[in-house]
């Protein structure tokens, strides 16, 4: 491949994105596509993400061909796409220049006075957009770039001004170090991405290296909840903010933290010593409410009033896929969590587990036969609050079969637990054991970053089961 050269040598150009389907790549197809530039893009499988860039007027080639980098002037691809991409390969062959999406989310992000960047192992998506709602509310006009779909986006990018950029920093492959932002949230720092990183020391050392990216006079935010979020400080130059529910050392905190009708919290910031307006989230889970936390920080940084900050949250609904009530059948309530880590899940099945129900169907989709593997002793003690485990084979992503993993392994380890778990292969599996097993007032979680949403949307089309 080429040296990369930069997405604004190429005016007047088409600009070709290798998996255009992915959450960050149609995102920045269409910020391209703002800038003028005519865009193009294939993906291996057709998706609600591809339908809808078709119908934006993008041109979308279902399979990944050769010919399709033909006539390109640049090509745009994921880290996740092997070296022997066919399209790749063509491009290599043309002489086509290159360029890794982080890369390009990097140049457009450096074309801003300040830009913000969230990072974290989880729960980047949610925390960004509620910066981007708090932003949006308080005046403000950020050009916004998340990895969901936010209805106040209208999708998960949104173009601004030039002043101010916003976005998810993803450390898988380290692609955050392409980044040069003015202000960085840190939420946590724990295990994933192992086909990648050696451990977790090597994880560690990679957000340390992040936060030497801030330009100068730039500011890291970071979790004091989060061992090793924390510990960043000691290993940076920059000016560093901390904020916790549990460190009464940080300098933001907060009094009165309530738990409201079973999920939601509510709580009154206290910004060294001082307190701000009450915050009332409508997004659940005591994970939301430390997160919002570190949004009023960050907000408080750019100079927001705490009466702002709080009004934004308070009308900050969550983001698609992240705690989603999808619909309801047979008096069955469905939801969708796109979590794929075993911290994930602790932080998600509490949420469906503390709402009024009968019993709790949690529904797995084990993301990646390495993840599966690196991961595997974190989610036998992962599914604590559901009364049944459904498993479906392994959604292979970007890797090829080992051969040395399979899902009933997992089933069989949390069986040997006492954990209530059954294998059903595929959607049509699981669509059938929940049908014969449910009952009014029950819940169901679908659990996964793949395509385990789609079973929610098969059984809710569907719908209610025939009456015998």
């Amino acid at each position: 491949m080429q040296q990369s050269t930069n997405l604004f040598d190429h005016e007047g150009q088409r600009i070709h994105f290798v998996g255009i389907g992915g959450s960050s790549m149609r995102g920045l197809a269409r910020l391209v596509r703002g800038r003028g530039f005519s865009v193009s893009g294939s993906d291996r499988s057709a998706s609600h993400a591809t339908d809808r860039l078709i119908r934006e007027g993008v041109p979308v080639t279902i399979g990944h061909d050769a010919k399709n980098v033909e006539g390109a002037g640049l090509v745009v691809y994921t880290a996740a796409i092997p070296a022997d991409n066919p399209e790749l390969v063509r491009c290599r062959q043309l002489n086509i220049p290159a360029i890794e999406r982080a890369e390009l989310l990097g140049q457009l992000s450096r074309g801003y006075d300040r830009s913000i960047a969230v990072c974290g192992t989880h729960g980047k998506t949610t925390t960004t957009s509620m910066l981007a709602t708090v932003l949006l509310e308080a005046g403000l006009d950020p050009t916004v770039h998340i990895g969901g779909e936010l209805d106040l986006l209208g999708g998960n990018v949104r173009e601004g001004g030039r002043e101010l950029f916003l976005t998810e920093a993803c450390e898988y492959k380290a692609s955050f170090l392409t980044l040069y932002p003015t202000l960085a949230l840190v939420l946590n720092v724990a295990e994933d991405h192992l086909d990648f990183y050696r451990d977790i020391h090597h994880i560690e050392d990679t957000f340390a290296e992040f936060l030497t990216h801030l330009r100068e006079g730039g500011v890291a935010v970071l979790c004091a909840d989060n061992e090793r979020a924390l510990a960043l400080r000691d290993r940076v130059s920059c000016r560093c903010v901390t904020y916790g529910l549990d460190n009464d050392q940080a300098d933001y905190t907060a009094h009165d933290l309530q738990v409201v009708g079973d999920v939601y919290y509510s709580f009154t910031p206290v910004e060294q010593g001082r307190e701000l307006e009450p915050v009332h989230l409508s997004v659940p889970g005591r994970l939301n409410a430390l997160n919002a936390l570190g949004v009023v920080a960050c907000a408080r940084l750019l100079g927001l009033s705490g009466k702002r900050i709080a009004q934004a949250l308070g009308e900050f609904h969550g983001v698609h896929r992240r705690f989603e009530h999808t619909g309801d059948v047979d008096g069955v309530q469905l939801y969708h969590d796109y979590g794929h880590n075993p911290e994930e899940y602790r932080s998600v099945i509490p949420l469906a587990a503390a709402l009024p129900k009968g019993r709790l169907f949690v529904v797995s989709q084990p993301h990646t036969y390495s993840r599966t593997k690196a991961l595997f002793s974190g989610y036998l003690s992962a599914f604590t609050g559901a009364d049944e485990v459904l498993v479906t084979d392994i959604f292979a992503a970007r890797e090829k079969d080992p051969g040395d993993i399979h899902s009933t392994q997992l089933v069989e380890a949390l069986q040997r637990l006492g954990v209530n778990a059954t294998y059903t292969k595929d959607f049509e599996g699981t669509e059938r054991y929940l049908r014969a097993h449910w009952r009014p007032g029950d819940i169901v979680l679908t659990l996964g970053c793949g395509n385990i949403n789609l079973l929610n949307e098969q059984i809710e089309q569907h719908g209610d089961s025939p009456r015998a």
